[in-house]
């Protein structure tokens, strides 16, 4: 995001609060794509993934007024979101889960998504089955998780945010950010030493 970015959102938020539809609109122009990745790593059921999205937005629209800018817009979207997710899976009695496959699913237009194709098309048939069974430990180890390291790791690895961002979503200090990422990292580096033949000290 650019620096001008937290600015934008917060004059949209307030012309939201003021009654204009049409700014809470931009937000969701803004922002619809990323939740709807978001809610796709934790939801295995695609066909599920638009109808929490739209519900993230609609429970935001009813909440804005209780948006104070204590954080930036999206990190307050996003922790609706994955409640939104997780009451959504809880009512369906299924567990949320990170997969790689649900990532690159949702980005089949992206032009790295289809270099990563291309490469393993052009990859021996070993290189390509070392491939599938690297990823396969990967969402293994992922999915055996706590929810609160599975949580922190992806907020980390795959949305990319800082230490900071994440203490405010999992509401906890950094420093037990810090311990949940390197409890992750080290069970999901436990599954793959086997695969890659890895040193005991060296990490994913």
């Amino acid at each position: 995001m650019t620096a001008a970015g937290p600015d934008v959102d917060a004059a949209l938020v307030e012309r939201v609060k003021q009654g204009d539809v049409k700014a809470f609109e931009l937000l969701v122009v803004k922002y619809q794509r990323r939740i709807e990745r978001l809610i796709g790593r934790m939801v295995r059921d695609t066909d599920l993934v638009q109808d929490i999205a739209q519900e993230t937005f609609i429970r935001a629209y009813r909440a804005m007024a209780q948006f104070r800018g204590d954080s930036a817009f999206y990190t307050w979207l996003y922790r609706i979101a994955v409640n939104t997710a997780k009451k959504a899976l809880v009512e369906l009695k299924r567990d949320p889960v990170v997969t790689e496959s649900a990532l690159a699913g949702r980005d089949d237009d992206d032009e790295t998504s289809r270099a990563d194709h291309e490469l393993t098309d052009a990859s021996t048939p070993d290189a390509v089955l070392a491939s599938k069974e690297i990823a396969q430990a990967v969402n293994a180890a992922v999915e055996a998780l706590s929810e609160d390291l599975r949580q922190a790791i992806v907020l980390r690895e795959i949305e990319g945010l800082s230490y900071e961002e994440i203490a405010t979503l999992m509401n906890c200090p950094i420093g037990t950010v810090r311990s949940r990422i390197f409890r992750a990292r080290e069970a999901i580096a436990a599954r793959l030493r086997p695969l890659l033949d890895t040193r005991q000290g060296e990490r994913w």
